[in-house]
């Protein structure tokens, strides 16, 4: 039987050498970026990674294959091309009809980690949704690190979700949260939420030790790594929490929900903001990308 998902040369080279590789989603370029910035966005993060010796491995499934890295012309398509998003219930699906999507956090980390990729750099994890005592609405991304291998560098949780209820299912779920360098969970645009973590590291190696005993002590769940955006990058509290408001009020209205509910926030939000949004939103996102690149370089020195 032949392979179900292709890992790019580059990557599968790294791997079988023990140099140090990186996953990259790709429904921050299809769905979480305005075009042709989204385009720029993905080539920068994927150098960042280069200039650190780190193999980038971006991964998206195209024509019906998921792809653990991406050549020039796939990072091309899932920044031009209308792509589905998808999340791990959708990948069978997809395959069997040779279509194409960008993976979400969920679906990059289960992709990654079929392909023994151990480190995934994205902007901020998914969570519980505002009113999902009633909606029910909550990411496959918890669900998903739960029972897979990874280890995932955010700057927390979108600032539009349920920060607390979603520091409860982490829990629940037995994934260990790492602040680092900080004992304050962050909340995507913002450095500080209001909830403070019980685990801070302050280098990748300290990272890459507790990934290490995981692997002989857990069972098999992955690693969030709680990365906050530096200070002087960071969207400033009033004008963040006015924009959040006006585009929960727009996202009602529209009757938006479901999976379409973050993509909307998101665009809406770059609009009632100015762009500052996404100033901020591509600040942190380099910053984790840096951050899964020292990570993964320790993380190849002992595995």
């Amino acid at each position: 039987m032949s392979q179900p998902f292709v890992v790019s040369d580059e990557v599968a080279a790294a791997l079988a050498d023990k140099r140090p590789v990186v996953a990259l989603e790709s429904t921050i370029i299809s769905h979480g970026l305005p075009r042709p910035r989204n385009h720029q966005a993905a080539i920068e993060f994927e150098q960042i990674l280069r200039e650190q010796d780190v193999t980038p491995a971006t991964i998206a499934i195209l024509d019906g294959v998921p792809h653990i890295g991406l050549d020039a012309e796939g990072v091309r398509r899932i920044a031009e091309d209308e792509l589905a998003k998808a999340s791990v219930r959708d990948i069978p699906i997809l395959a069997a009809r040779g279509a194409s999507a960008a993976t979400t956090v969920a679906a990059t980390s289960h992709l990654a980690a079929l392909a023994g990729v151990r480190v995934f750099a994205t902007g901020g994890l998914g969570g519980v949704h505002k009113g999902a005592s009633e909606s029910f609405d909550e990411s496959a991304d918890i669900d998903t690190i739960a029972v897979t291998p990874i280890t995932v560098v955010s700057a927390g949780v979108k600032s539009v979700l349920d920060i607390a209820a979603t520091l409860e299912r982490l829990e629940t779920l037995s994934i260990p949260v790492l602040g680092f360098g900080t004992r304050v969970f962050p909340s995507f645009w913002l450095r500080e939420s209001a909830y403070t973590l019980d685990w801070s590291v302050d280098s990748p190696e300290e990272v890459a030790a507790v990934m290490k005993a995981q692997d002989q002590l857990g069972h098999g769940q992955g690693i969030v790594v709680a990365n906050p955006i530096p200070a002087d990058q960071a969207w400033e509290p009033e004008e963040h929490d006015r924009v959040i408001a006006e585009a929960f009020e727009l996202a009602a209205a529209a009757g938006v929900t479901g999976k379409a509910v973050t993509p909307f926030l998101l665009l809406k939000i770059v609009e009632l903001s100015g762009g500052r949004s996404l100033e901020v939103n591509l600040d942190l996102a380099r910053n984790n990308v840096r951050v899964a690149g020292r990570i993964a370089t320790a993380w190849s020195a002992i595995a």
